[in-house]
């Protein structure tokens, strides 16, 4: 293992690496770091060497003066090194910042959308966010405080060698004890950081869960449980705390005194003075020995701050790491174009994980212009089919095609211009409604956006209850609009898009009725001469589609027309005398499974 690995930089150093302007920078802030230490202990050799030309029998206030001058000028080369090495970093960490989100902004554009999803938007976050900020601080300080503290002991225990040896040797007496106090500090180190990680975690994922589900904690249980669990996790915590404080105090205490500069300096002086009465040293030695002897030592101190800085960034970098490892979607060498709005899939076998296929050797073929529903019961496959089509992941076996070719063979860029979806969750962008609808063509007029709307039927409430109209902001996730609303926006967006293949996830699923008229009447608009594939809950909906595919357990149990599927007496007649019944269910006076409401 490399010394990187052994001190955790090297998940930080392979994201410094993406960038050579940033590379280039905080070697700058490291070797700015570097001078300014070099020139503090260059200037503290001049403020010794000044000090003894006073004590000289033919003192020359000349050399006096000399000294005296160096030591000014070196101490504010060291000032002004350091500062402008904090500045440098900060700058180039900064810039790590926009090179890291655009790098995974990209990363993410090119990833499987179903990896994405299936990653969640909170981890995303905060791996963008968080965790990209959190290397903010290892990178702006600790790159510039490093150079200082590995040059300045070593320029330190040089100068002592080159001024007066016998010191040098006083000094390394020192150090054994200093490194046996560091070495017992970080005993067990990694395994209670690790203890102390995973308790904090469950601390933060037990505050989650007793704030998020309050109403039903209230409602059931008081709060007894879950507080139960919430003081447990607690109660961890302070174990695991506590238990790395036990474990550190005695070796704290013995840190506190000996890497502190007060130890050193009384060797030095004890050690020093018999010296310098016995004529063996100098004044100026003994001043050199008290102003740089305890620098070797003093930068013990700022090694275990600065390990705390890389242990703490390194979690994040780990995760920026493991999401820039996440293979993009091949694109092809030669991509081909579709020739018309045919899907097909053929023999498909699809799975999330490989020992678990959730579709096995599927086929269904959707001719240009019909409509396609798919139905069956939860987990049957229906939404992973629908996935399939705009290529959100990668078949296992057998292939999609739209337009007569493979998805794999064609450009992610032209498959979703061919295919639009409209998902039963439908989503907007913290914006206008205009941009919202826009982002299917960005380079759409106001009169197309607006016919977009009207065909959607969006254009009336746009106009009529919103206060800016196609202006007004849609807040975020599109909180200001009721979901009917929001719905009908995705589908004018989707109209706007003008793609020959639409896929559509139940657009009414949760809507009201005053809402799902309207929206029903969008869908019917944007369904018009296009090949859909509908994933179908409410089967009244689907009773005059050219093709239903009643999907089970994976795989294709049936397909035909409603009245052919019904007669047929199979698993889609089962569902339909399902929704009947449930569609004849009321609360007052109803009777469902021998209960009266």
């Amino acid at each position: 293992m490399s010394a990187e690995d052994d001190t955790g930089m090297k998940p930080v150093l392979d994201l410094v690496a993406l960038s050579p302007a940033v590379r280039s920078g905080l070697a700058r802030a490291l070797a700015l770091g570097a001078l300014g230490g070099i020139a503090a202990v260059g200037g503290y050799v001049c403020v010794a060497l000044s000090v003894g030309e006073l004590f000289e029998a033919d003192r020359s206030f000349a050399a006096f003066g000399r000294w005296a001058g160096g030591a000014f000028a070196l101490l504010t080369l060291s000032f002004f090194a350091k500062w402008l090495a904090e500045q440098v970093a900060h700058h180039a960490s900064f810039d790590l910042e926009v090179v890291l989100r655009r790098a995974l902004a990209d990363a993410l554009a090119r990833m499987p959308l179903g990896v994405v999803q299936r990653t969640g938007s909170g981890r995303i976050k905060k791996i963008v966010q968080d965790d990209v900020a959190a290397l903010h601080n290892v990178v702006a300080d600790a790159v510039p405080f490093f150079g200082g503290v590995a040059a300045q002991p070593v320029a330190a225990l040089i100068a002592l060698a080159i001024v007066q040896w016998k010191l040098l040797l006083v000094v390394l007496l020192v150090v054994p004890v200093a490194m046996v106090s560091f070495s017992l500090m970080a005993r067990d180190y990694t395994t209670q950081r690790e203890r102390y990680n995973q308790a904090a975690e469950d601390v933060n994922n037990a505050v989650v869960e007793f704030v998020q589900g309050m109403p039903v904690v209230r409602t059931f249980d008081d709060g007894r449980t879950s507080f139960r669990r919430f003081g447990a996790a607690v109660q961890r915590f302070t174990d695991a705390v506590g238990a790395w404080t036990e474990t550190s105090r005695s070796a704290s205490a013995f840190n506190r005194l000996v890497i502190v500069p007060l130890p050193t300096l009384l060797v030095v002086a004890a050690c020093g003075t018999p010296m310098l009465a016995a004529g063996w040293i100098s004044p100026a030695d003994l001043v050199l020995g008290l102003l740089i002897g305890a620098m070797p030592i003093e930068a013990i101190a700022p090694l275990m701050h600065l390990t705390n800085l890389i242990n703490d960034s390194k979690a994040g970098a780990v995760r920026i790491g493991e999401l820039f490892a996440v293979p993009p979607l091949p694109e092809p060498a030669e991509p081909r174009t579709p020739v018309g709005a045919e899907v097909a899939l053929r023999g498909v076998t699809f799975g999330y994980s490989p020992d678990r296929p959730v579709l096995t050797d599927v086929t269904i073929e959707v001719p240009a212009g019909t409509v396609c529903a798919l139905v069956g019961p939860s987990g049957s496959g229906k939404s992973t089919v629908a996935r399939l089509i705009p290529r959100f992941y990668d078949v296992t076996g057998g292939a999609v095609l739209v337009g007569g070719v493979d998805v794999r063979e064609m450009s992610s860029e032209v498959l979703l211009r061919h295919v639009t979806l409209v998902f039963q969750d439908p989503f907007l962008v913290d914006g206008t409604i205009a941009e919202n609808i826009r982002l299917a063509k960005p380079s759409a007029t106001d009169d197309e956006v607006i016919a977009a709307a009207r065909a959607a039927a969006a254009h009336e409430f746009i106009v009529g209850e919103l206060a800016d109209g196609y202006d007004s902001q849609v807040g975020e996730r599109g909180g200001r609009l009721s979901g009917g609303q929001r719905q009908r926006i995705t589908i004018a967006r989707a109209m706007l898009s003008d793609a020959p293949v639409v896929v559509l996830d139940e657009a009414t699923a949760f809507a009201d009725p005053e809402s799902e008229a309207a929206i029903q009447e969008a869908v019917a608009r944007l369904t018009v001469g296009r090949t859909v594939i509908v994933i179908a809950h409410k089967l009244n909906t689907i009773t005059g589609v050219d093709q239903i595919v009643v999907l089970d357990d994976g795989r294709v149990a049936e397909r035909g027309r409603h009245v052919d599927l019904v007669s047929a007496g199979g698993r889609y007649a089962s569902l339909w005398a399902r929704h009947e019944q449930a569609a004849s269910w009321g609360l007052a006076g109803t009777k469902v499974k021998g209960v009266t409401a």
